[in-house]
């Protein structure tokens, strides 16, 4: 792995962070190809959480975009009584690792933490995720987006805008 190439990995998922933080949801949505996979498993016990998310519990779980674009139209006419009104967020990533895969694709793994205000309350979520990149034009899609959520309790609305 190059250096410019690990740059500009990390370019991108800053960039995909910040989108989301402005709750630019067009440019946040551009960035998923239409057959992306996102998936936030549930944890089965204290270190092992499910991995198909055809047959085991999801906390999210979208097998395409059209799943995230569904989340973004309810948002925008205000038919997510759940998320009005939405917090305001701060992403933060780090400790990005990106390796090529023999599918052609690029895996991005990171750590995360997001802290989000909410009527007067703050909190936040942190994980890890991995990425599937593929490039498009002189940047990548995201093909498949998995979180994994440390928190032990969820004690708030948990959608993708904060993870």
């Amino acid at each position: 792995m190059n250096s410019e190439l690990q740059y500009r990995v990390e370019q991108f998922l800053y960039r995909h962070a910040e989108l989301c933080d402005t709750q630019d949801w067009d440019g946040y949505l551009a960035h998923y190809a239409p057959d992306c996979e996102y998936h936030v498993p549930q944890w089965d016990s204290e270190h092992v959480h499910t991995t198909d998310p055809k047959r085991e519990m999801s906390l999210i779980y979208y097998a395409s975009r059209a799943g995230l674009e569904d989340r973004v139209f309810r948002i925008r006419t205000g038919k997510s009584a759940a998320c009005t009104p939405l917090p305001r967020t701060l992403h933060q990533v780090s400790n990005i690792r990106v390796q090529a895969r023999d599918d052609g694709l690029l895996e991005a793994r990171v750590n995360w933490a997001t802290f989000y205000t909410r009527f007067g309350e703050t909190s936040y979520f942190y994980g890890r995720a991995s990425y599937r990149l593929a490039e498009h034009g002189d940047s990548w899609l995201i093909r498949r987006q998995h979180v994994l959520l440390l928190n032990d309790t969820v004690n708030a609305v948990l959608d993708f805008y904060h993870l």
